[in-house]
């Protein structure tokens, strides 16, 4: 059997993922079974929209909870208490300047499966996350961008 990717997860992140499994299983599950047997209902399946909309969401929801349960499976939780300060891992805050005189920006490294860019976590597979581990305060790194090469500062590792 092959090897399980493991993923990586905050507990706050751990805590969401089940979450949304749990209500994907009872709440969301029950909806598109009661849609599914209100279509069948209506006789002709061949040419119902209702019916068929509603095949759709089930096979999505069905998949979304084997996502999850792998997921939770192949948890692997960053414990932040533990971090090392020195340098930038998962599950640490960084704060990054765009050189040479660029705004300063805060993110929390953190796996792929939590990244968010907009809620400031960004994941240790993208392009940043992935120059920016295992540097120091005070280190700047090249990240490759469609548009060029961009470099940051690390202004301070929380």
């Amino acid at each position: 059997m092959a090897q399980k990717k493991e993923v990586l997860l905050t507990e706050e992140g751990l805590a969401k993922v089940k979450a949304e499994l749990e209500e994907l299983k009872t709440k969301k599950r029950a909806e598109v079974a009661q849609r599914l047997k209100e279509a069948i209902a209506q006789g002709d399946l061949s040419e119902n929209a209702e019916y068929d909309s509603a095949k759709e969401e089930q096979a999505f929801i069905e998949s979304r909870i084997v996502t999850l349960e792998n997921m939770v499976r192949n948890a692997k939780i960053i414990n932040q208490d533990n971090q090392n300060k020195n340098f930038v891992s998962v599950g640490t805050k960084v704060t990054i300047q765009e050189m040479p005189e660029g705004e300063k920006e805060t993110y929390t490294i953190v796996g792929s499966a939590e990244s968010d860019p907009l809620s400031g976590k960004i994941s240790n597979e993208s392009p940043i996350g992935a120059e920016l581990i295992g540097k120091r305060e005070g280190e700047t790194v090249r990240v490759p961008a469609p548009s060029g090469t961009i470099e940051f500062k690390i202004i301070s590792i929380d």
